[in-house]
Parts: C-alpha cells; sequence; structure tokens
C-alpha cells in the first residue's frame, strides 16, 4: 500500500474501513504501527478497520478491568490480563485487539511467553469490548474461539458464551455466581459519582460479603 499509515490522524470516536487488504498488507500495516498507539486494529477476511477510541470508552475499559481483576484476585484464581494484544490466525484471515483480555484457565499453557500463535495457542479466556464506538466483531472472536466475551454498551453489560462456535447471550461461566450483569454498570456508575479508590474497595468487600468460594 503507498499510504503511510503513521501519518493517519485518527480522531478519538472515528474509524477507517479498508477493504481488499491482504494477509500480508495486514502484517505490513501492523508493524507501521508499532505497538505503543491508541488506535486498535480488527481484521475480518481482508477488511480492515482502523479505529482510535474516545476518552469515555478508556476510562469504562479500565474500571470494567479492574473489576475483572478483582474479582479474580478474592477467588484466587491465577490470571494473565494481555491488554490490547493482536490475535490473529492466518488461516481464518482473521485478527482483532480487544479493549482487555485474560488467560484465565489456560494461563498456565501460555505462562512465559513472549508471542503467541493461535494456531497452537489457545485463544484468552475472556475478552472485553467497550462499544462506545460500533467497533465489536463478536464474529472475529467465535472464529479464534474466545470462549467468554463481555461487551459494554450504553451502560448495559452484555455476556456472549461460546457453543457450538456461535456467541450466546448468557450467564459468565467464569463467574456464574455473581451479578455481574447488575452490579458491574452500577458500579461503574459509582467510579463516576464516588472516585475510583472508594468504589474498587466497596467493590472488593462486596464480592467478599458474596462468598463466591
Amino acid at each position: 500500500m503507498l499510504i503511510k499509515f503513521k501519518q493517519l490522524d485518527v480522531q478519538p470516536g472515528q474509524r477507517i474501513l479498508l477493504k481488499d487488504v491482504s494477509w500480508q498488507q495486514f502484517e505490513d500495516i501492523l508493524e507501521e504501527l508499532g505497538e505503543k498507539r491508541a488506535a486498535r486494529v480488527a481484521y475480518d477476511k481482508g477488511i480492515l478497520e482502523i479505529m482510535s477510541p474516545l476518552p469515555e470508552h478508556e476510562i469504562n475499559k479500565v474500571f470494567l478491568t479492574n473489576f475483572v481483576e478483582i474479582l479474580l484476585e478474592e477467588l484466587d484464581i491465577e490470571f494473565l490480563p494481555l491488554g490490547s494484544t493482536t490475535f490473529k490466525n492466518q488461516l481464518m484471515s482473521q485478527g482483532i485487539e480487544p479493549d482487555n483480555c485474560f488467560y484465565i484457565q489456560n494461563e498456565a499453557a501460555i505462562r512465559g511467553k513472549d508471542r503467541l500463535d493461535l494456531t497452537i495457542d489457545p485463544p484468552p479466556d475472556l475478552a472485553l469490548e467497550i462499544d462506545i464506538t460500533s467497533r465489536t466483531h463478536p464474529n472475529i472472536y467465535e472464529a479464534l474461539g474466545v470462549p467468554e466475551l463481555w461487551c459494554f454498551e450504553k451502560g448495559k453489560l452484555k455476556i456472549n458464551i461460546l457453543e457450538n462456535g456461535k456467541y450466546i447471550d448468557s450467564s459468565s461461566r467464569i463467574f456464574p455466581n455473581f451479578p455481574l450483569g447488575q452490579l458491574i454498570p452500577e458500579y461503574l456508575q459509582k467510579c463516576k459519582i464516588d472516585g475510583r479508590n472508594k468504589t474498587m474497595k466497596a467493590f472488593r468487600q462486596l464480592v467478599r460479603d458474596y462468598n463466591l468460594t
């Protein structure tokens, strides 16, 4: 491609959509964009999307990540958060950068690895998407075999569970005894009113009171 992607100015909340992008071009674009960037990419069988998130998106992403980490810590479950790592599978011609993702059940399988190859390694057990700008691509996560996808959109949390290669709207298999759909939006809103630290302390105590173990 002739265009220099580092020169593109993608404003927060905007996206660029490119068609007929080959896998090699996708790889070249990823290399040119580099890892230290705000923009996220999604690649689906020749269609490449580059999106720059809004500040609201980033705030919700951080807080939602904090809630997941508290739940895992209180359950004493080992986990590895990999942020917006690029997950891709050339055989499927698909790739995605989640807002955040976690290896939980498969944490031990990828522990210590510097590079992941989804043709060999398992996908993350949980991916998070904050859909402020409508960039979620559940079909890509389905193809990559991500067991659980959480989408936070318009103040609501939707939990997608992979069954027979397709997502269904269901309750979490990772946290089956915790009312995520009710409490996560409630405590996200509390963060904006009471502040981050006060809310996280309250959420941690709530998790302990539920005695999930």
